[in-house]
């Protein structure tokens, strides 16, 4: 299983939120790219990255520090935030990240993300951010009133390369991950699909990789506060 160590930057500090609560945030002293400098001498090869300050304005906002990151370190980067049209897109594709999370624009224009699969093939990827059961948009503070697998059935055939799945009441709350309906998602996506959101101890890691179709976990603040080391969670990551 691919282990995605976070990294959320909001005015060029590393924070955590609760629930994706803009209120609700922590901020740790550790620069961002001393955090990935951490994640990267532990051994880890992939990276989840999101641009709380795009999320908020609807553009990018911290390319600098993205583009910093990849070319420090050597590894396989998804970032999401603010992504909403195929200018963006270019722009991180130019810089050398992996994977490019599409969330809100794709959620509220479904042809907007099939343009961006057909002309960056196997460099989307569809972030499906859930609060019961329906899908929210603008950094989580919108609900899009569409059911996450009615939406999912709807763009299954698009192109999409890996499916990322945040339960929102789940996220930052250090509960575990919401694992029923990560298989349901999980069970229709044509691609693999991430899961994200509530991850607490290094039992929630092991029982992830029970789940079909589920290729990688995101843990952020489990790391953060210490409840999760990172010599025994790059154990886990294949």
């Amino acid at each position: 299983m691919k282990i995605f160590p976070a990294l959320d930057i909001k005015d060029k500090k590393c924070v955590r939120l609760v629930k994706g609560d803009f209120n609700n945030k922590t901020e740790y002293k550790i620069s961002p790219i001393e955090q990935v400098e951490k994640y990267k001498n532990h051994g880890f090869k992939n990276l989840h990255i999101v641009d709380l300050d795009g999320a908020l304005h609807g553009e990018i906002v911290n390319l600098d520090i993205i583009q910093d990151i990849v070319v420090k370190f050597d590894l396989k980067i998804e970032i999401g935030g603010g992504i909403r049209n195929l200018d963006s897109i270019q722009k991180y594709n130019e810089v050398g990240v992996e994977k490019i999370i599409l969330g809100s624009a794709a959620i509220k224009d479904k042809s907007f993300l099939k343009e961006a699969c057909k002309k960056f093939p196997n460099k989307i990827a569809l972030g499906l951010d859930a609060k019961d059961g329906y899908l929210s948009v603008s950094g989580w503070t919108e609900n899009s009133n569409q059911l996450t697998l009615d939406y999912l059935k709807e763009v299954n055939d698009y192109g999409v390369s890996r499916l990322i799945y945040t339960d929102i009441n789940r996220d930052g709350m250090k509960q575990s991950p919401n694992f029923d309906e990560t298989l349901k998602v999980a069970e229709l996506s044509n691609c693999p699909v991430i899961i994200s959101g509530g991850v607490s101890s290094i039992d929630d890691v092991r029982n992830a990789k029970n789940l079909k179709n589920v290729e990688g976990i995101i843990v952020g603040k489990a790391i953060y506060d210490g409840d999760i080391k990172l010599e025994e969670l790059v154990k886990e990551d294949a």
